[in-house]
C-alpha cells in the first residue's frame, strides 16, 4: 500500500499517535528541501517546520517542494490538515470543517515554470468522503462542504476585507488552496479538514489575537488525531 501524505502545520501533530515514532528524513528535489517523517503507511510534513521556535511563515511554505517530496515518496493519496478563521456566525471556533471548494484569486506557486499547462482545480471527491466516514466512525461531527478562501498572508485580514470574502467563502486561510493545487499538478488527490480555530476579524467585538487562534487550535488535536487515525484503519481495511 501506498504511504497516505499527511500535511498539518498550525495544528502541530507530531509525536502523538500515529505520529509518533516516525523516521524523519531530509528529502531534496528540484524545488528545494523537505522534512518528511515517514513509517510503512505514512509521511508526514509539518508546513511550517517541526521546530515552533523557527515557524516557517505561510507565505514562505515551500509548497512545491514539500509536494514533491511526497510525491517522491510514492504518495498518491494527501490529506491536508488546516487551522482557519470562520466567515459565517454558524461556523464557531471548536467546528470541523471539510470544505468542497476554494478560492485564490492572487497567484500562487506551481510546479511548472516554463510549459504552458493549465490545469482545472478541484478537492477530491473520494478522498472528502473517506475524512467525513472516518469522522463519523468516531462519532465527531464534522461539516460537510464549504469554501475556503486563501489569502497571502502572514498578516490577518482586515475588518473590511473579511466584510467581503464572506460573501463568497466560508472559510479563511493561508495554505490549502496552494497546496491543493500543486496536489492535482502532481497528479496526487487532495483535501483537507479544517479546524475552526477563530472568527474572521470583525465578526466578533472581541478582539482577534495570534495567542486565541492557537488556543482554539489545540482545543481540537484530540479530535484530529482520533479521526486520522480512524482515516488509516480504514485504508488498511
Amino acid at each position: 500500500m501506498k504511504p497516505l501524505g499527511i500535511i498539518s502545520g498550525t495544528i502541530f501533530l507530531h509525536g502523538k499517535g500515529v505520529f509518533a515514532n516516525l523516521e524523519e528524513k531530509l528529502v531534496e528535489n528540484e524545488f528545494g528541501k523537505a522534512i518528511v517523517f515517514v513509517s510503512n503507511t505514512v509521511a508526514f510534513i509539518p508546513r511550517h517546520g517541526k521546530d515552533i521556535k523557527k515557524h516557517i511563515l505561510p507565505h514562505l511554505v515551500n509548497h512545491q517542494a514539500n509536494m514533491q517530496a511526497l510525491k517522491d515518496l510514492g504518495v498518491e493519496e494527501v490529506v491536508g490538515i488546516n487551522s482557519t478563521g470562520s466567515l459565517k456566525m454558524r461556523l464557531k471556533p471548536g467546528m470541523l470543517v471539510v470544505p468542497d471548494d476554494f478560492i485564490k484569486l492572487s497567484g500562487g506557486p506551481t510546479i511548472f515554470s516554463t510549459k504552458p499547462v493549465h490545469i482545472t482545480p478541484v478537492l477530491s471527491e473520494e478522498v472528502r468522503q473517506k475524512w467525513l466516514e472516518a469522522a463519523h466512525d468516531c462519532g465527531i461531527d464534522v461539516v460537510n462542504g464549504g469554501v475556503y478562501w486563501q489569502t497571502s498572508g502572514p498578516r490577518l485580514e482586515t475588518k473590511a476585507e473579511i466584510r467581503m470574502i464572506s460573501m463568497f467563502a466560508d472559510l479563511v486561510g493561508m495554505t490549502m488552496a496552494s497546496e491543493a493545487v500543486i496536489a492535482e499538478e502532481l497528479d496526487m488527490s487532495y483535501a483537507a479538514l479544517c479546524s475552526v480555530d477563530n472568527y474572521g476579524h470583525g465578526l466578533q467585538e472581541k478582539e482577534l489575537t495570534m495567542e486565541k487562534i492557537l488556543w482554539h487550535a489545540r482545543r481540537n488535536v484530540e479530535a484530529i488525531v482520533r479521526i486520522i487515525t480512524r482515516y488509516i484503519e480504514r485504508r488498511k481495511g
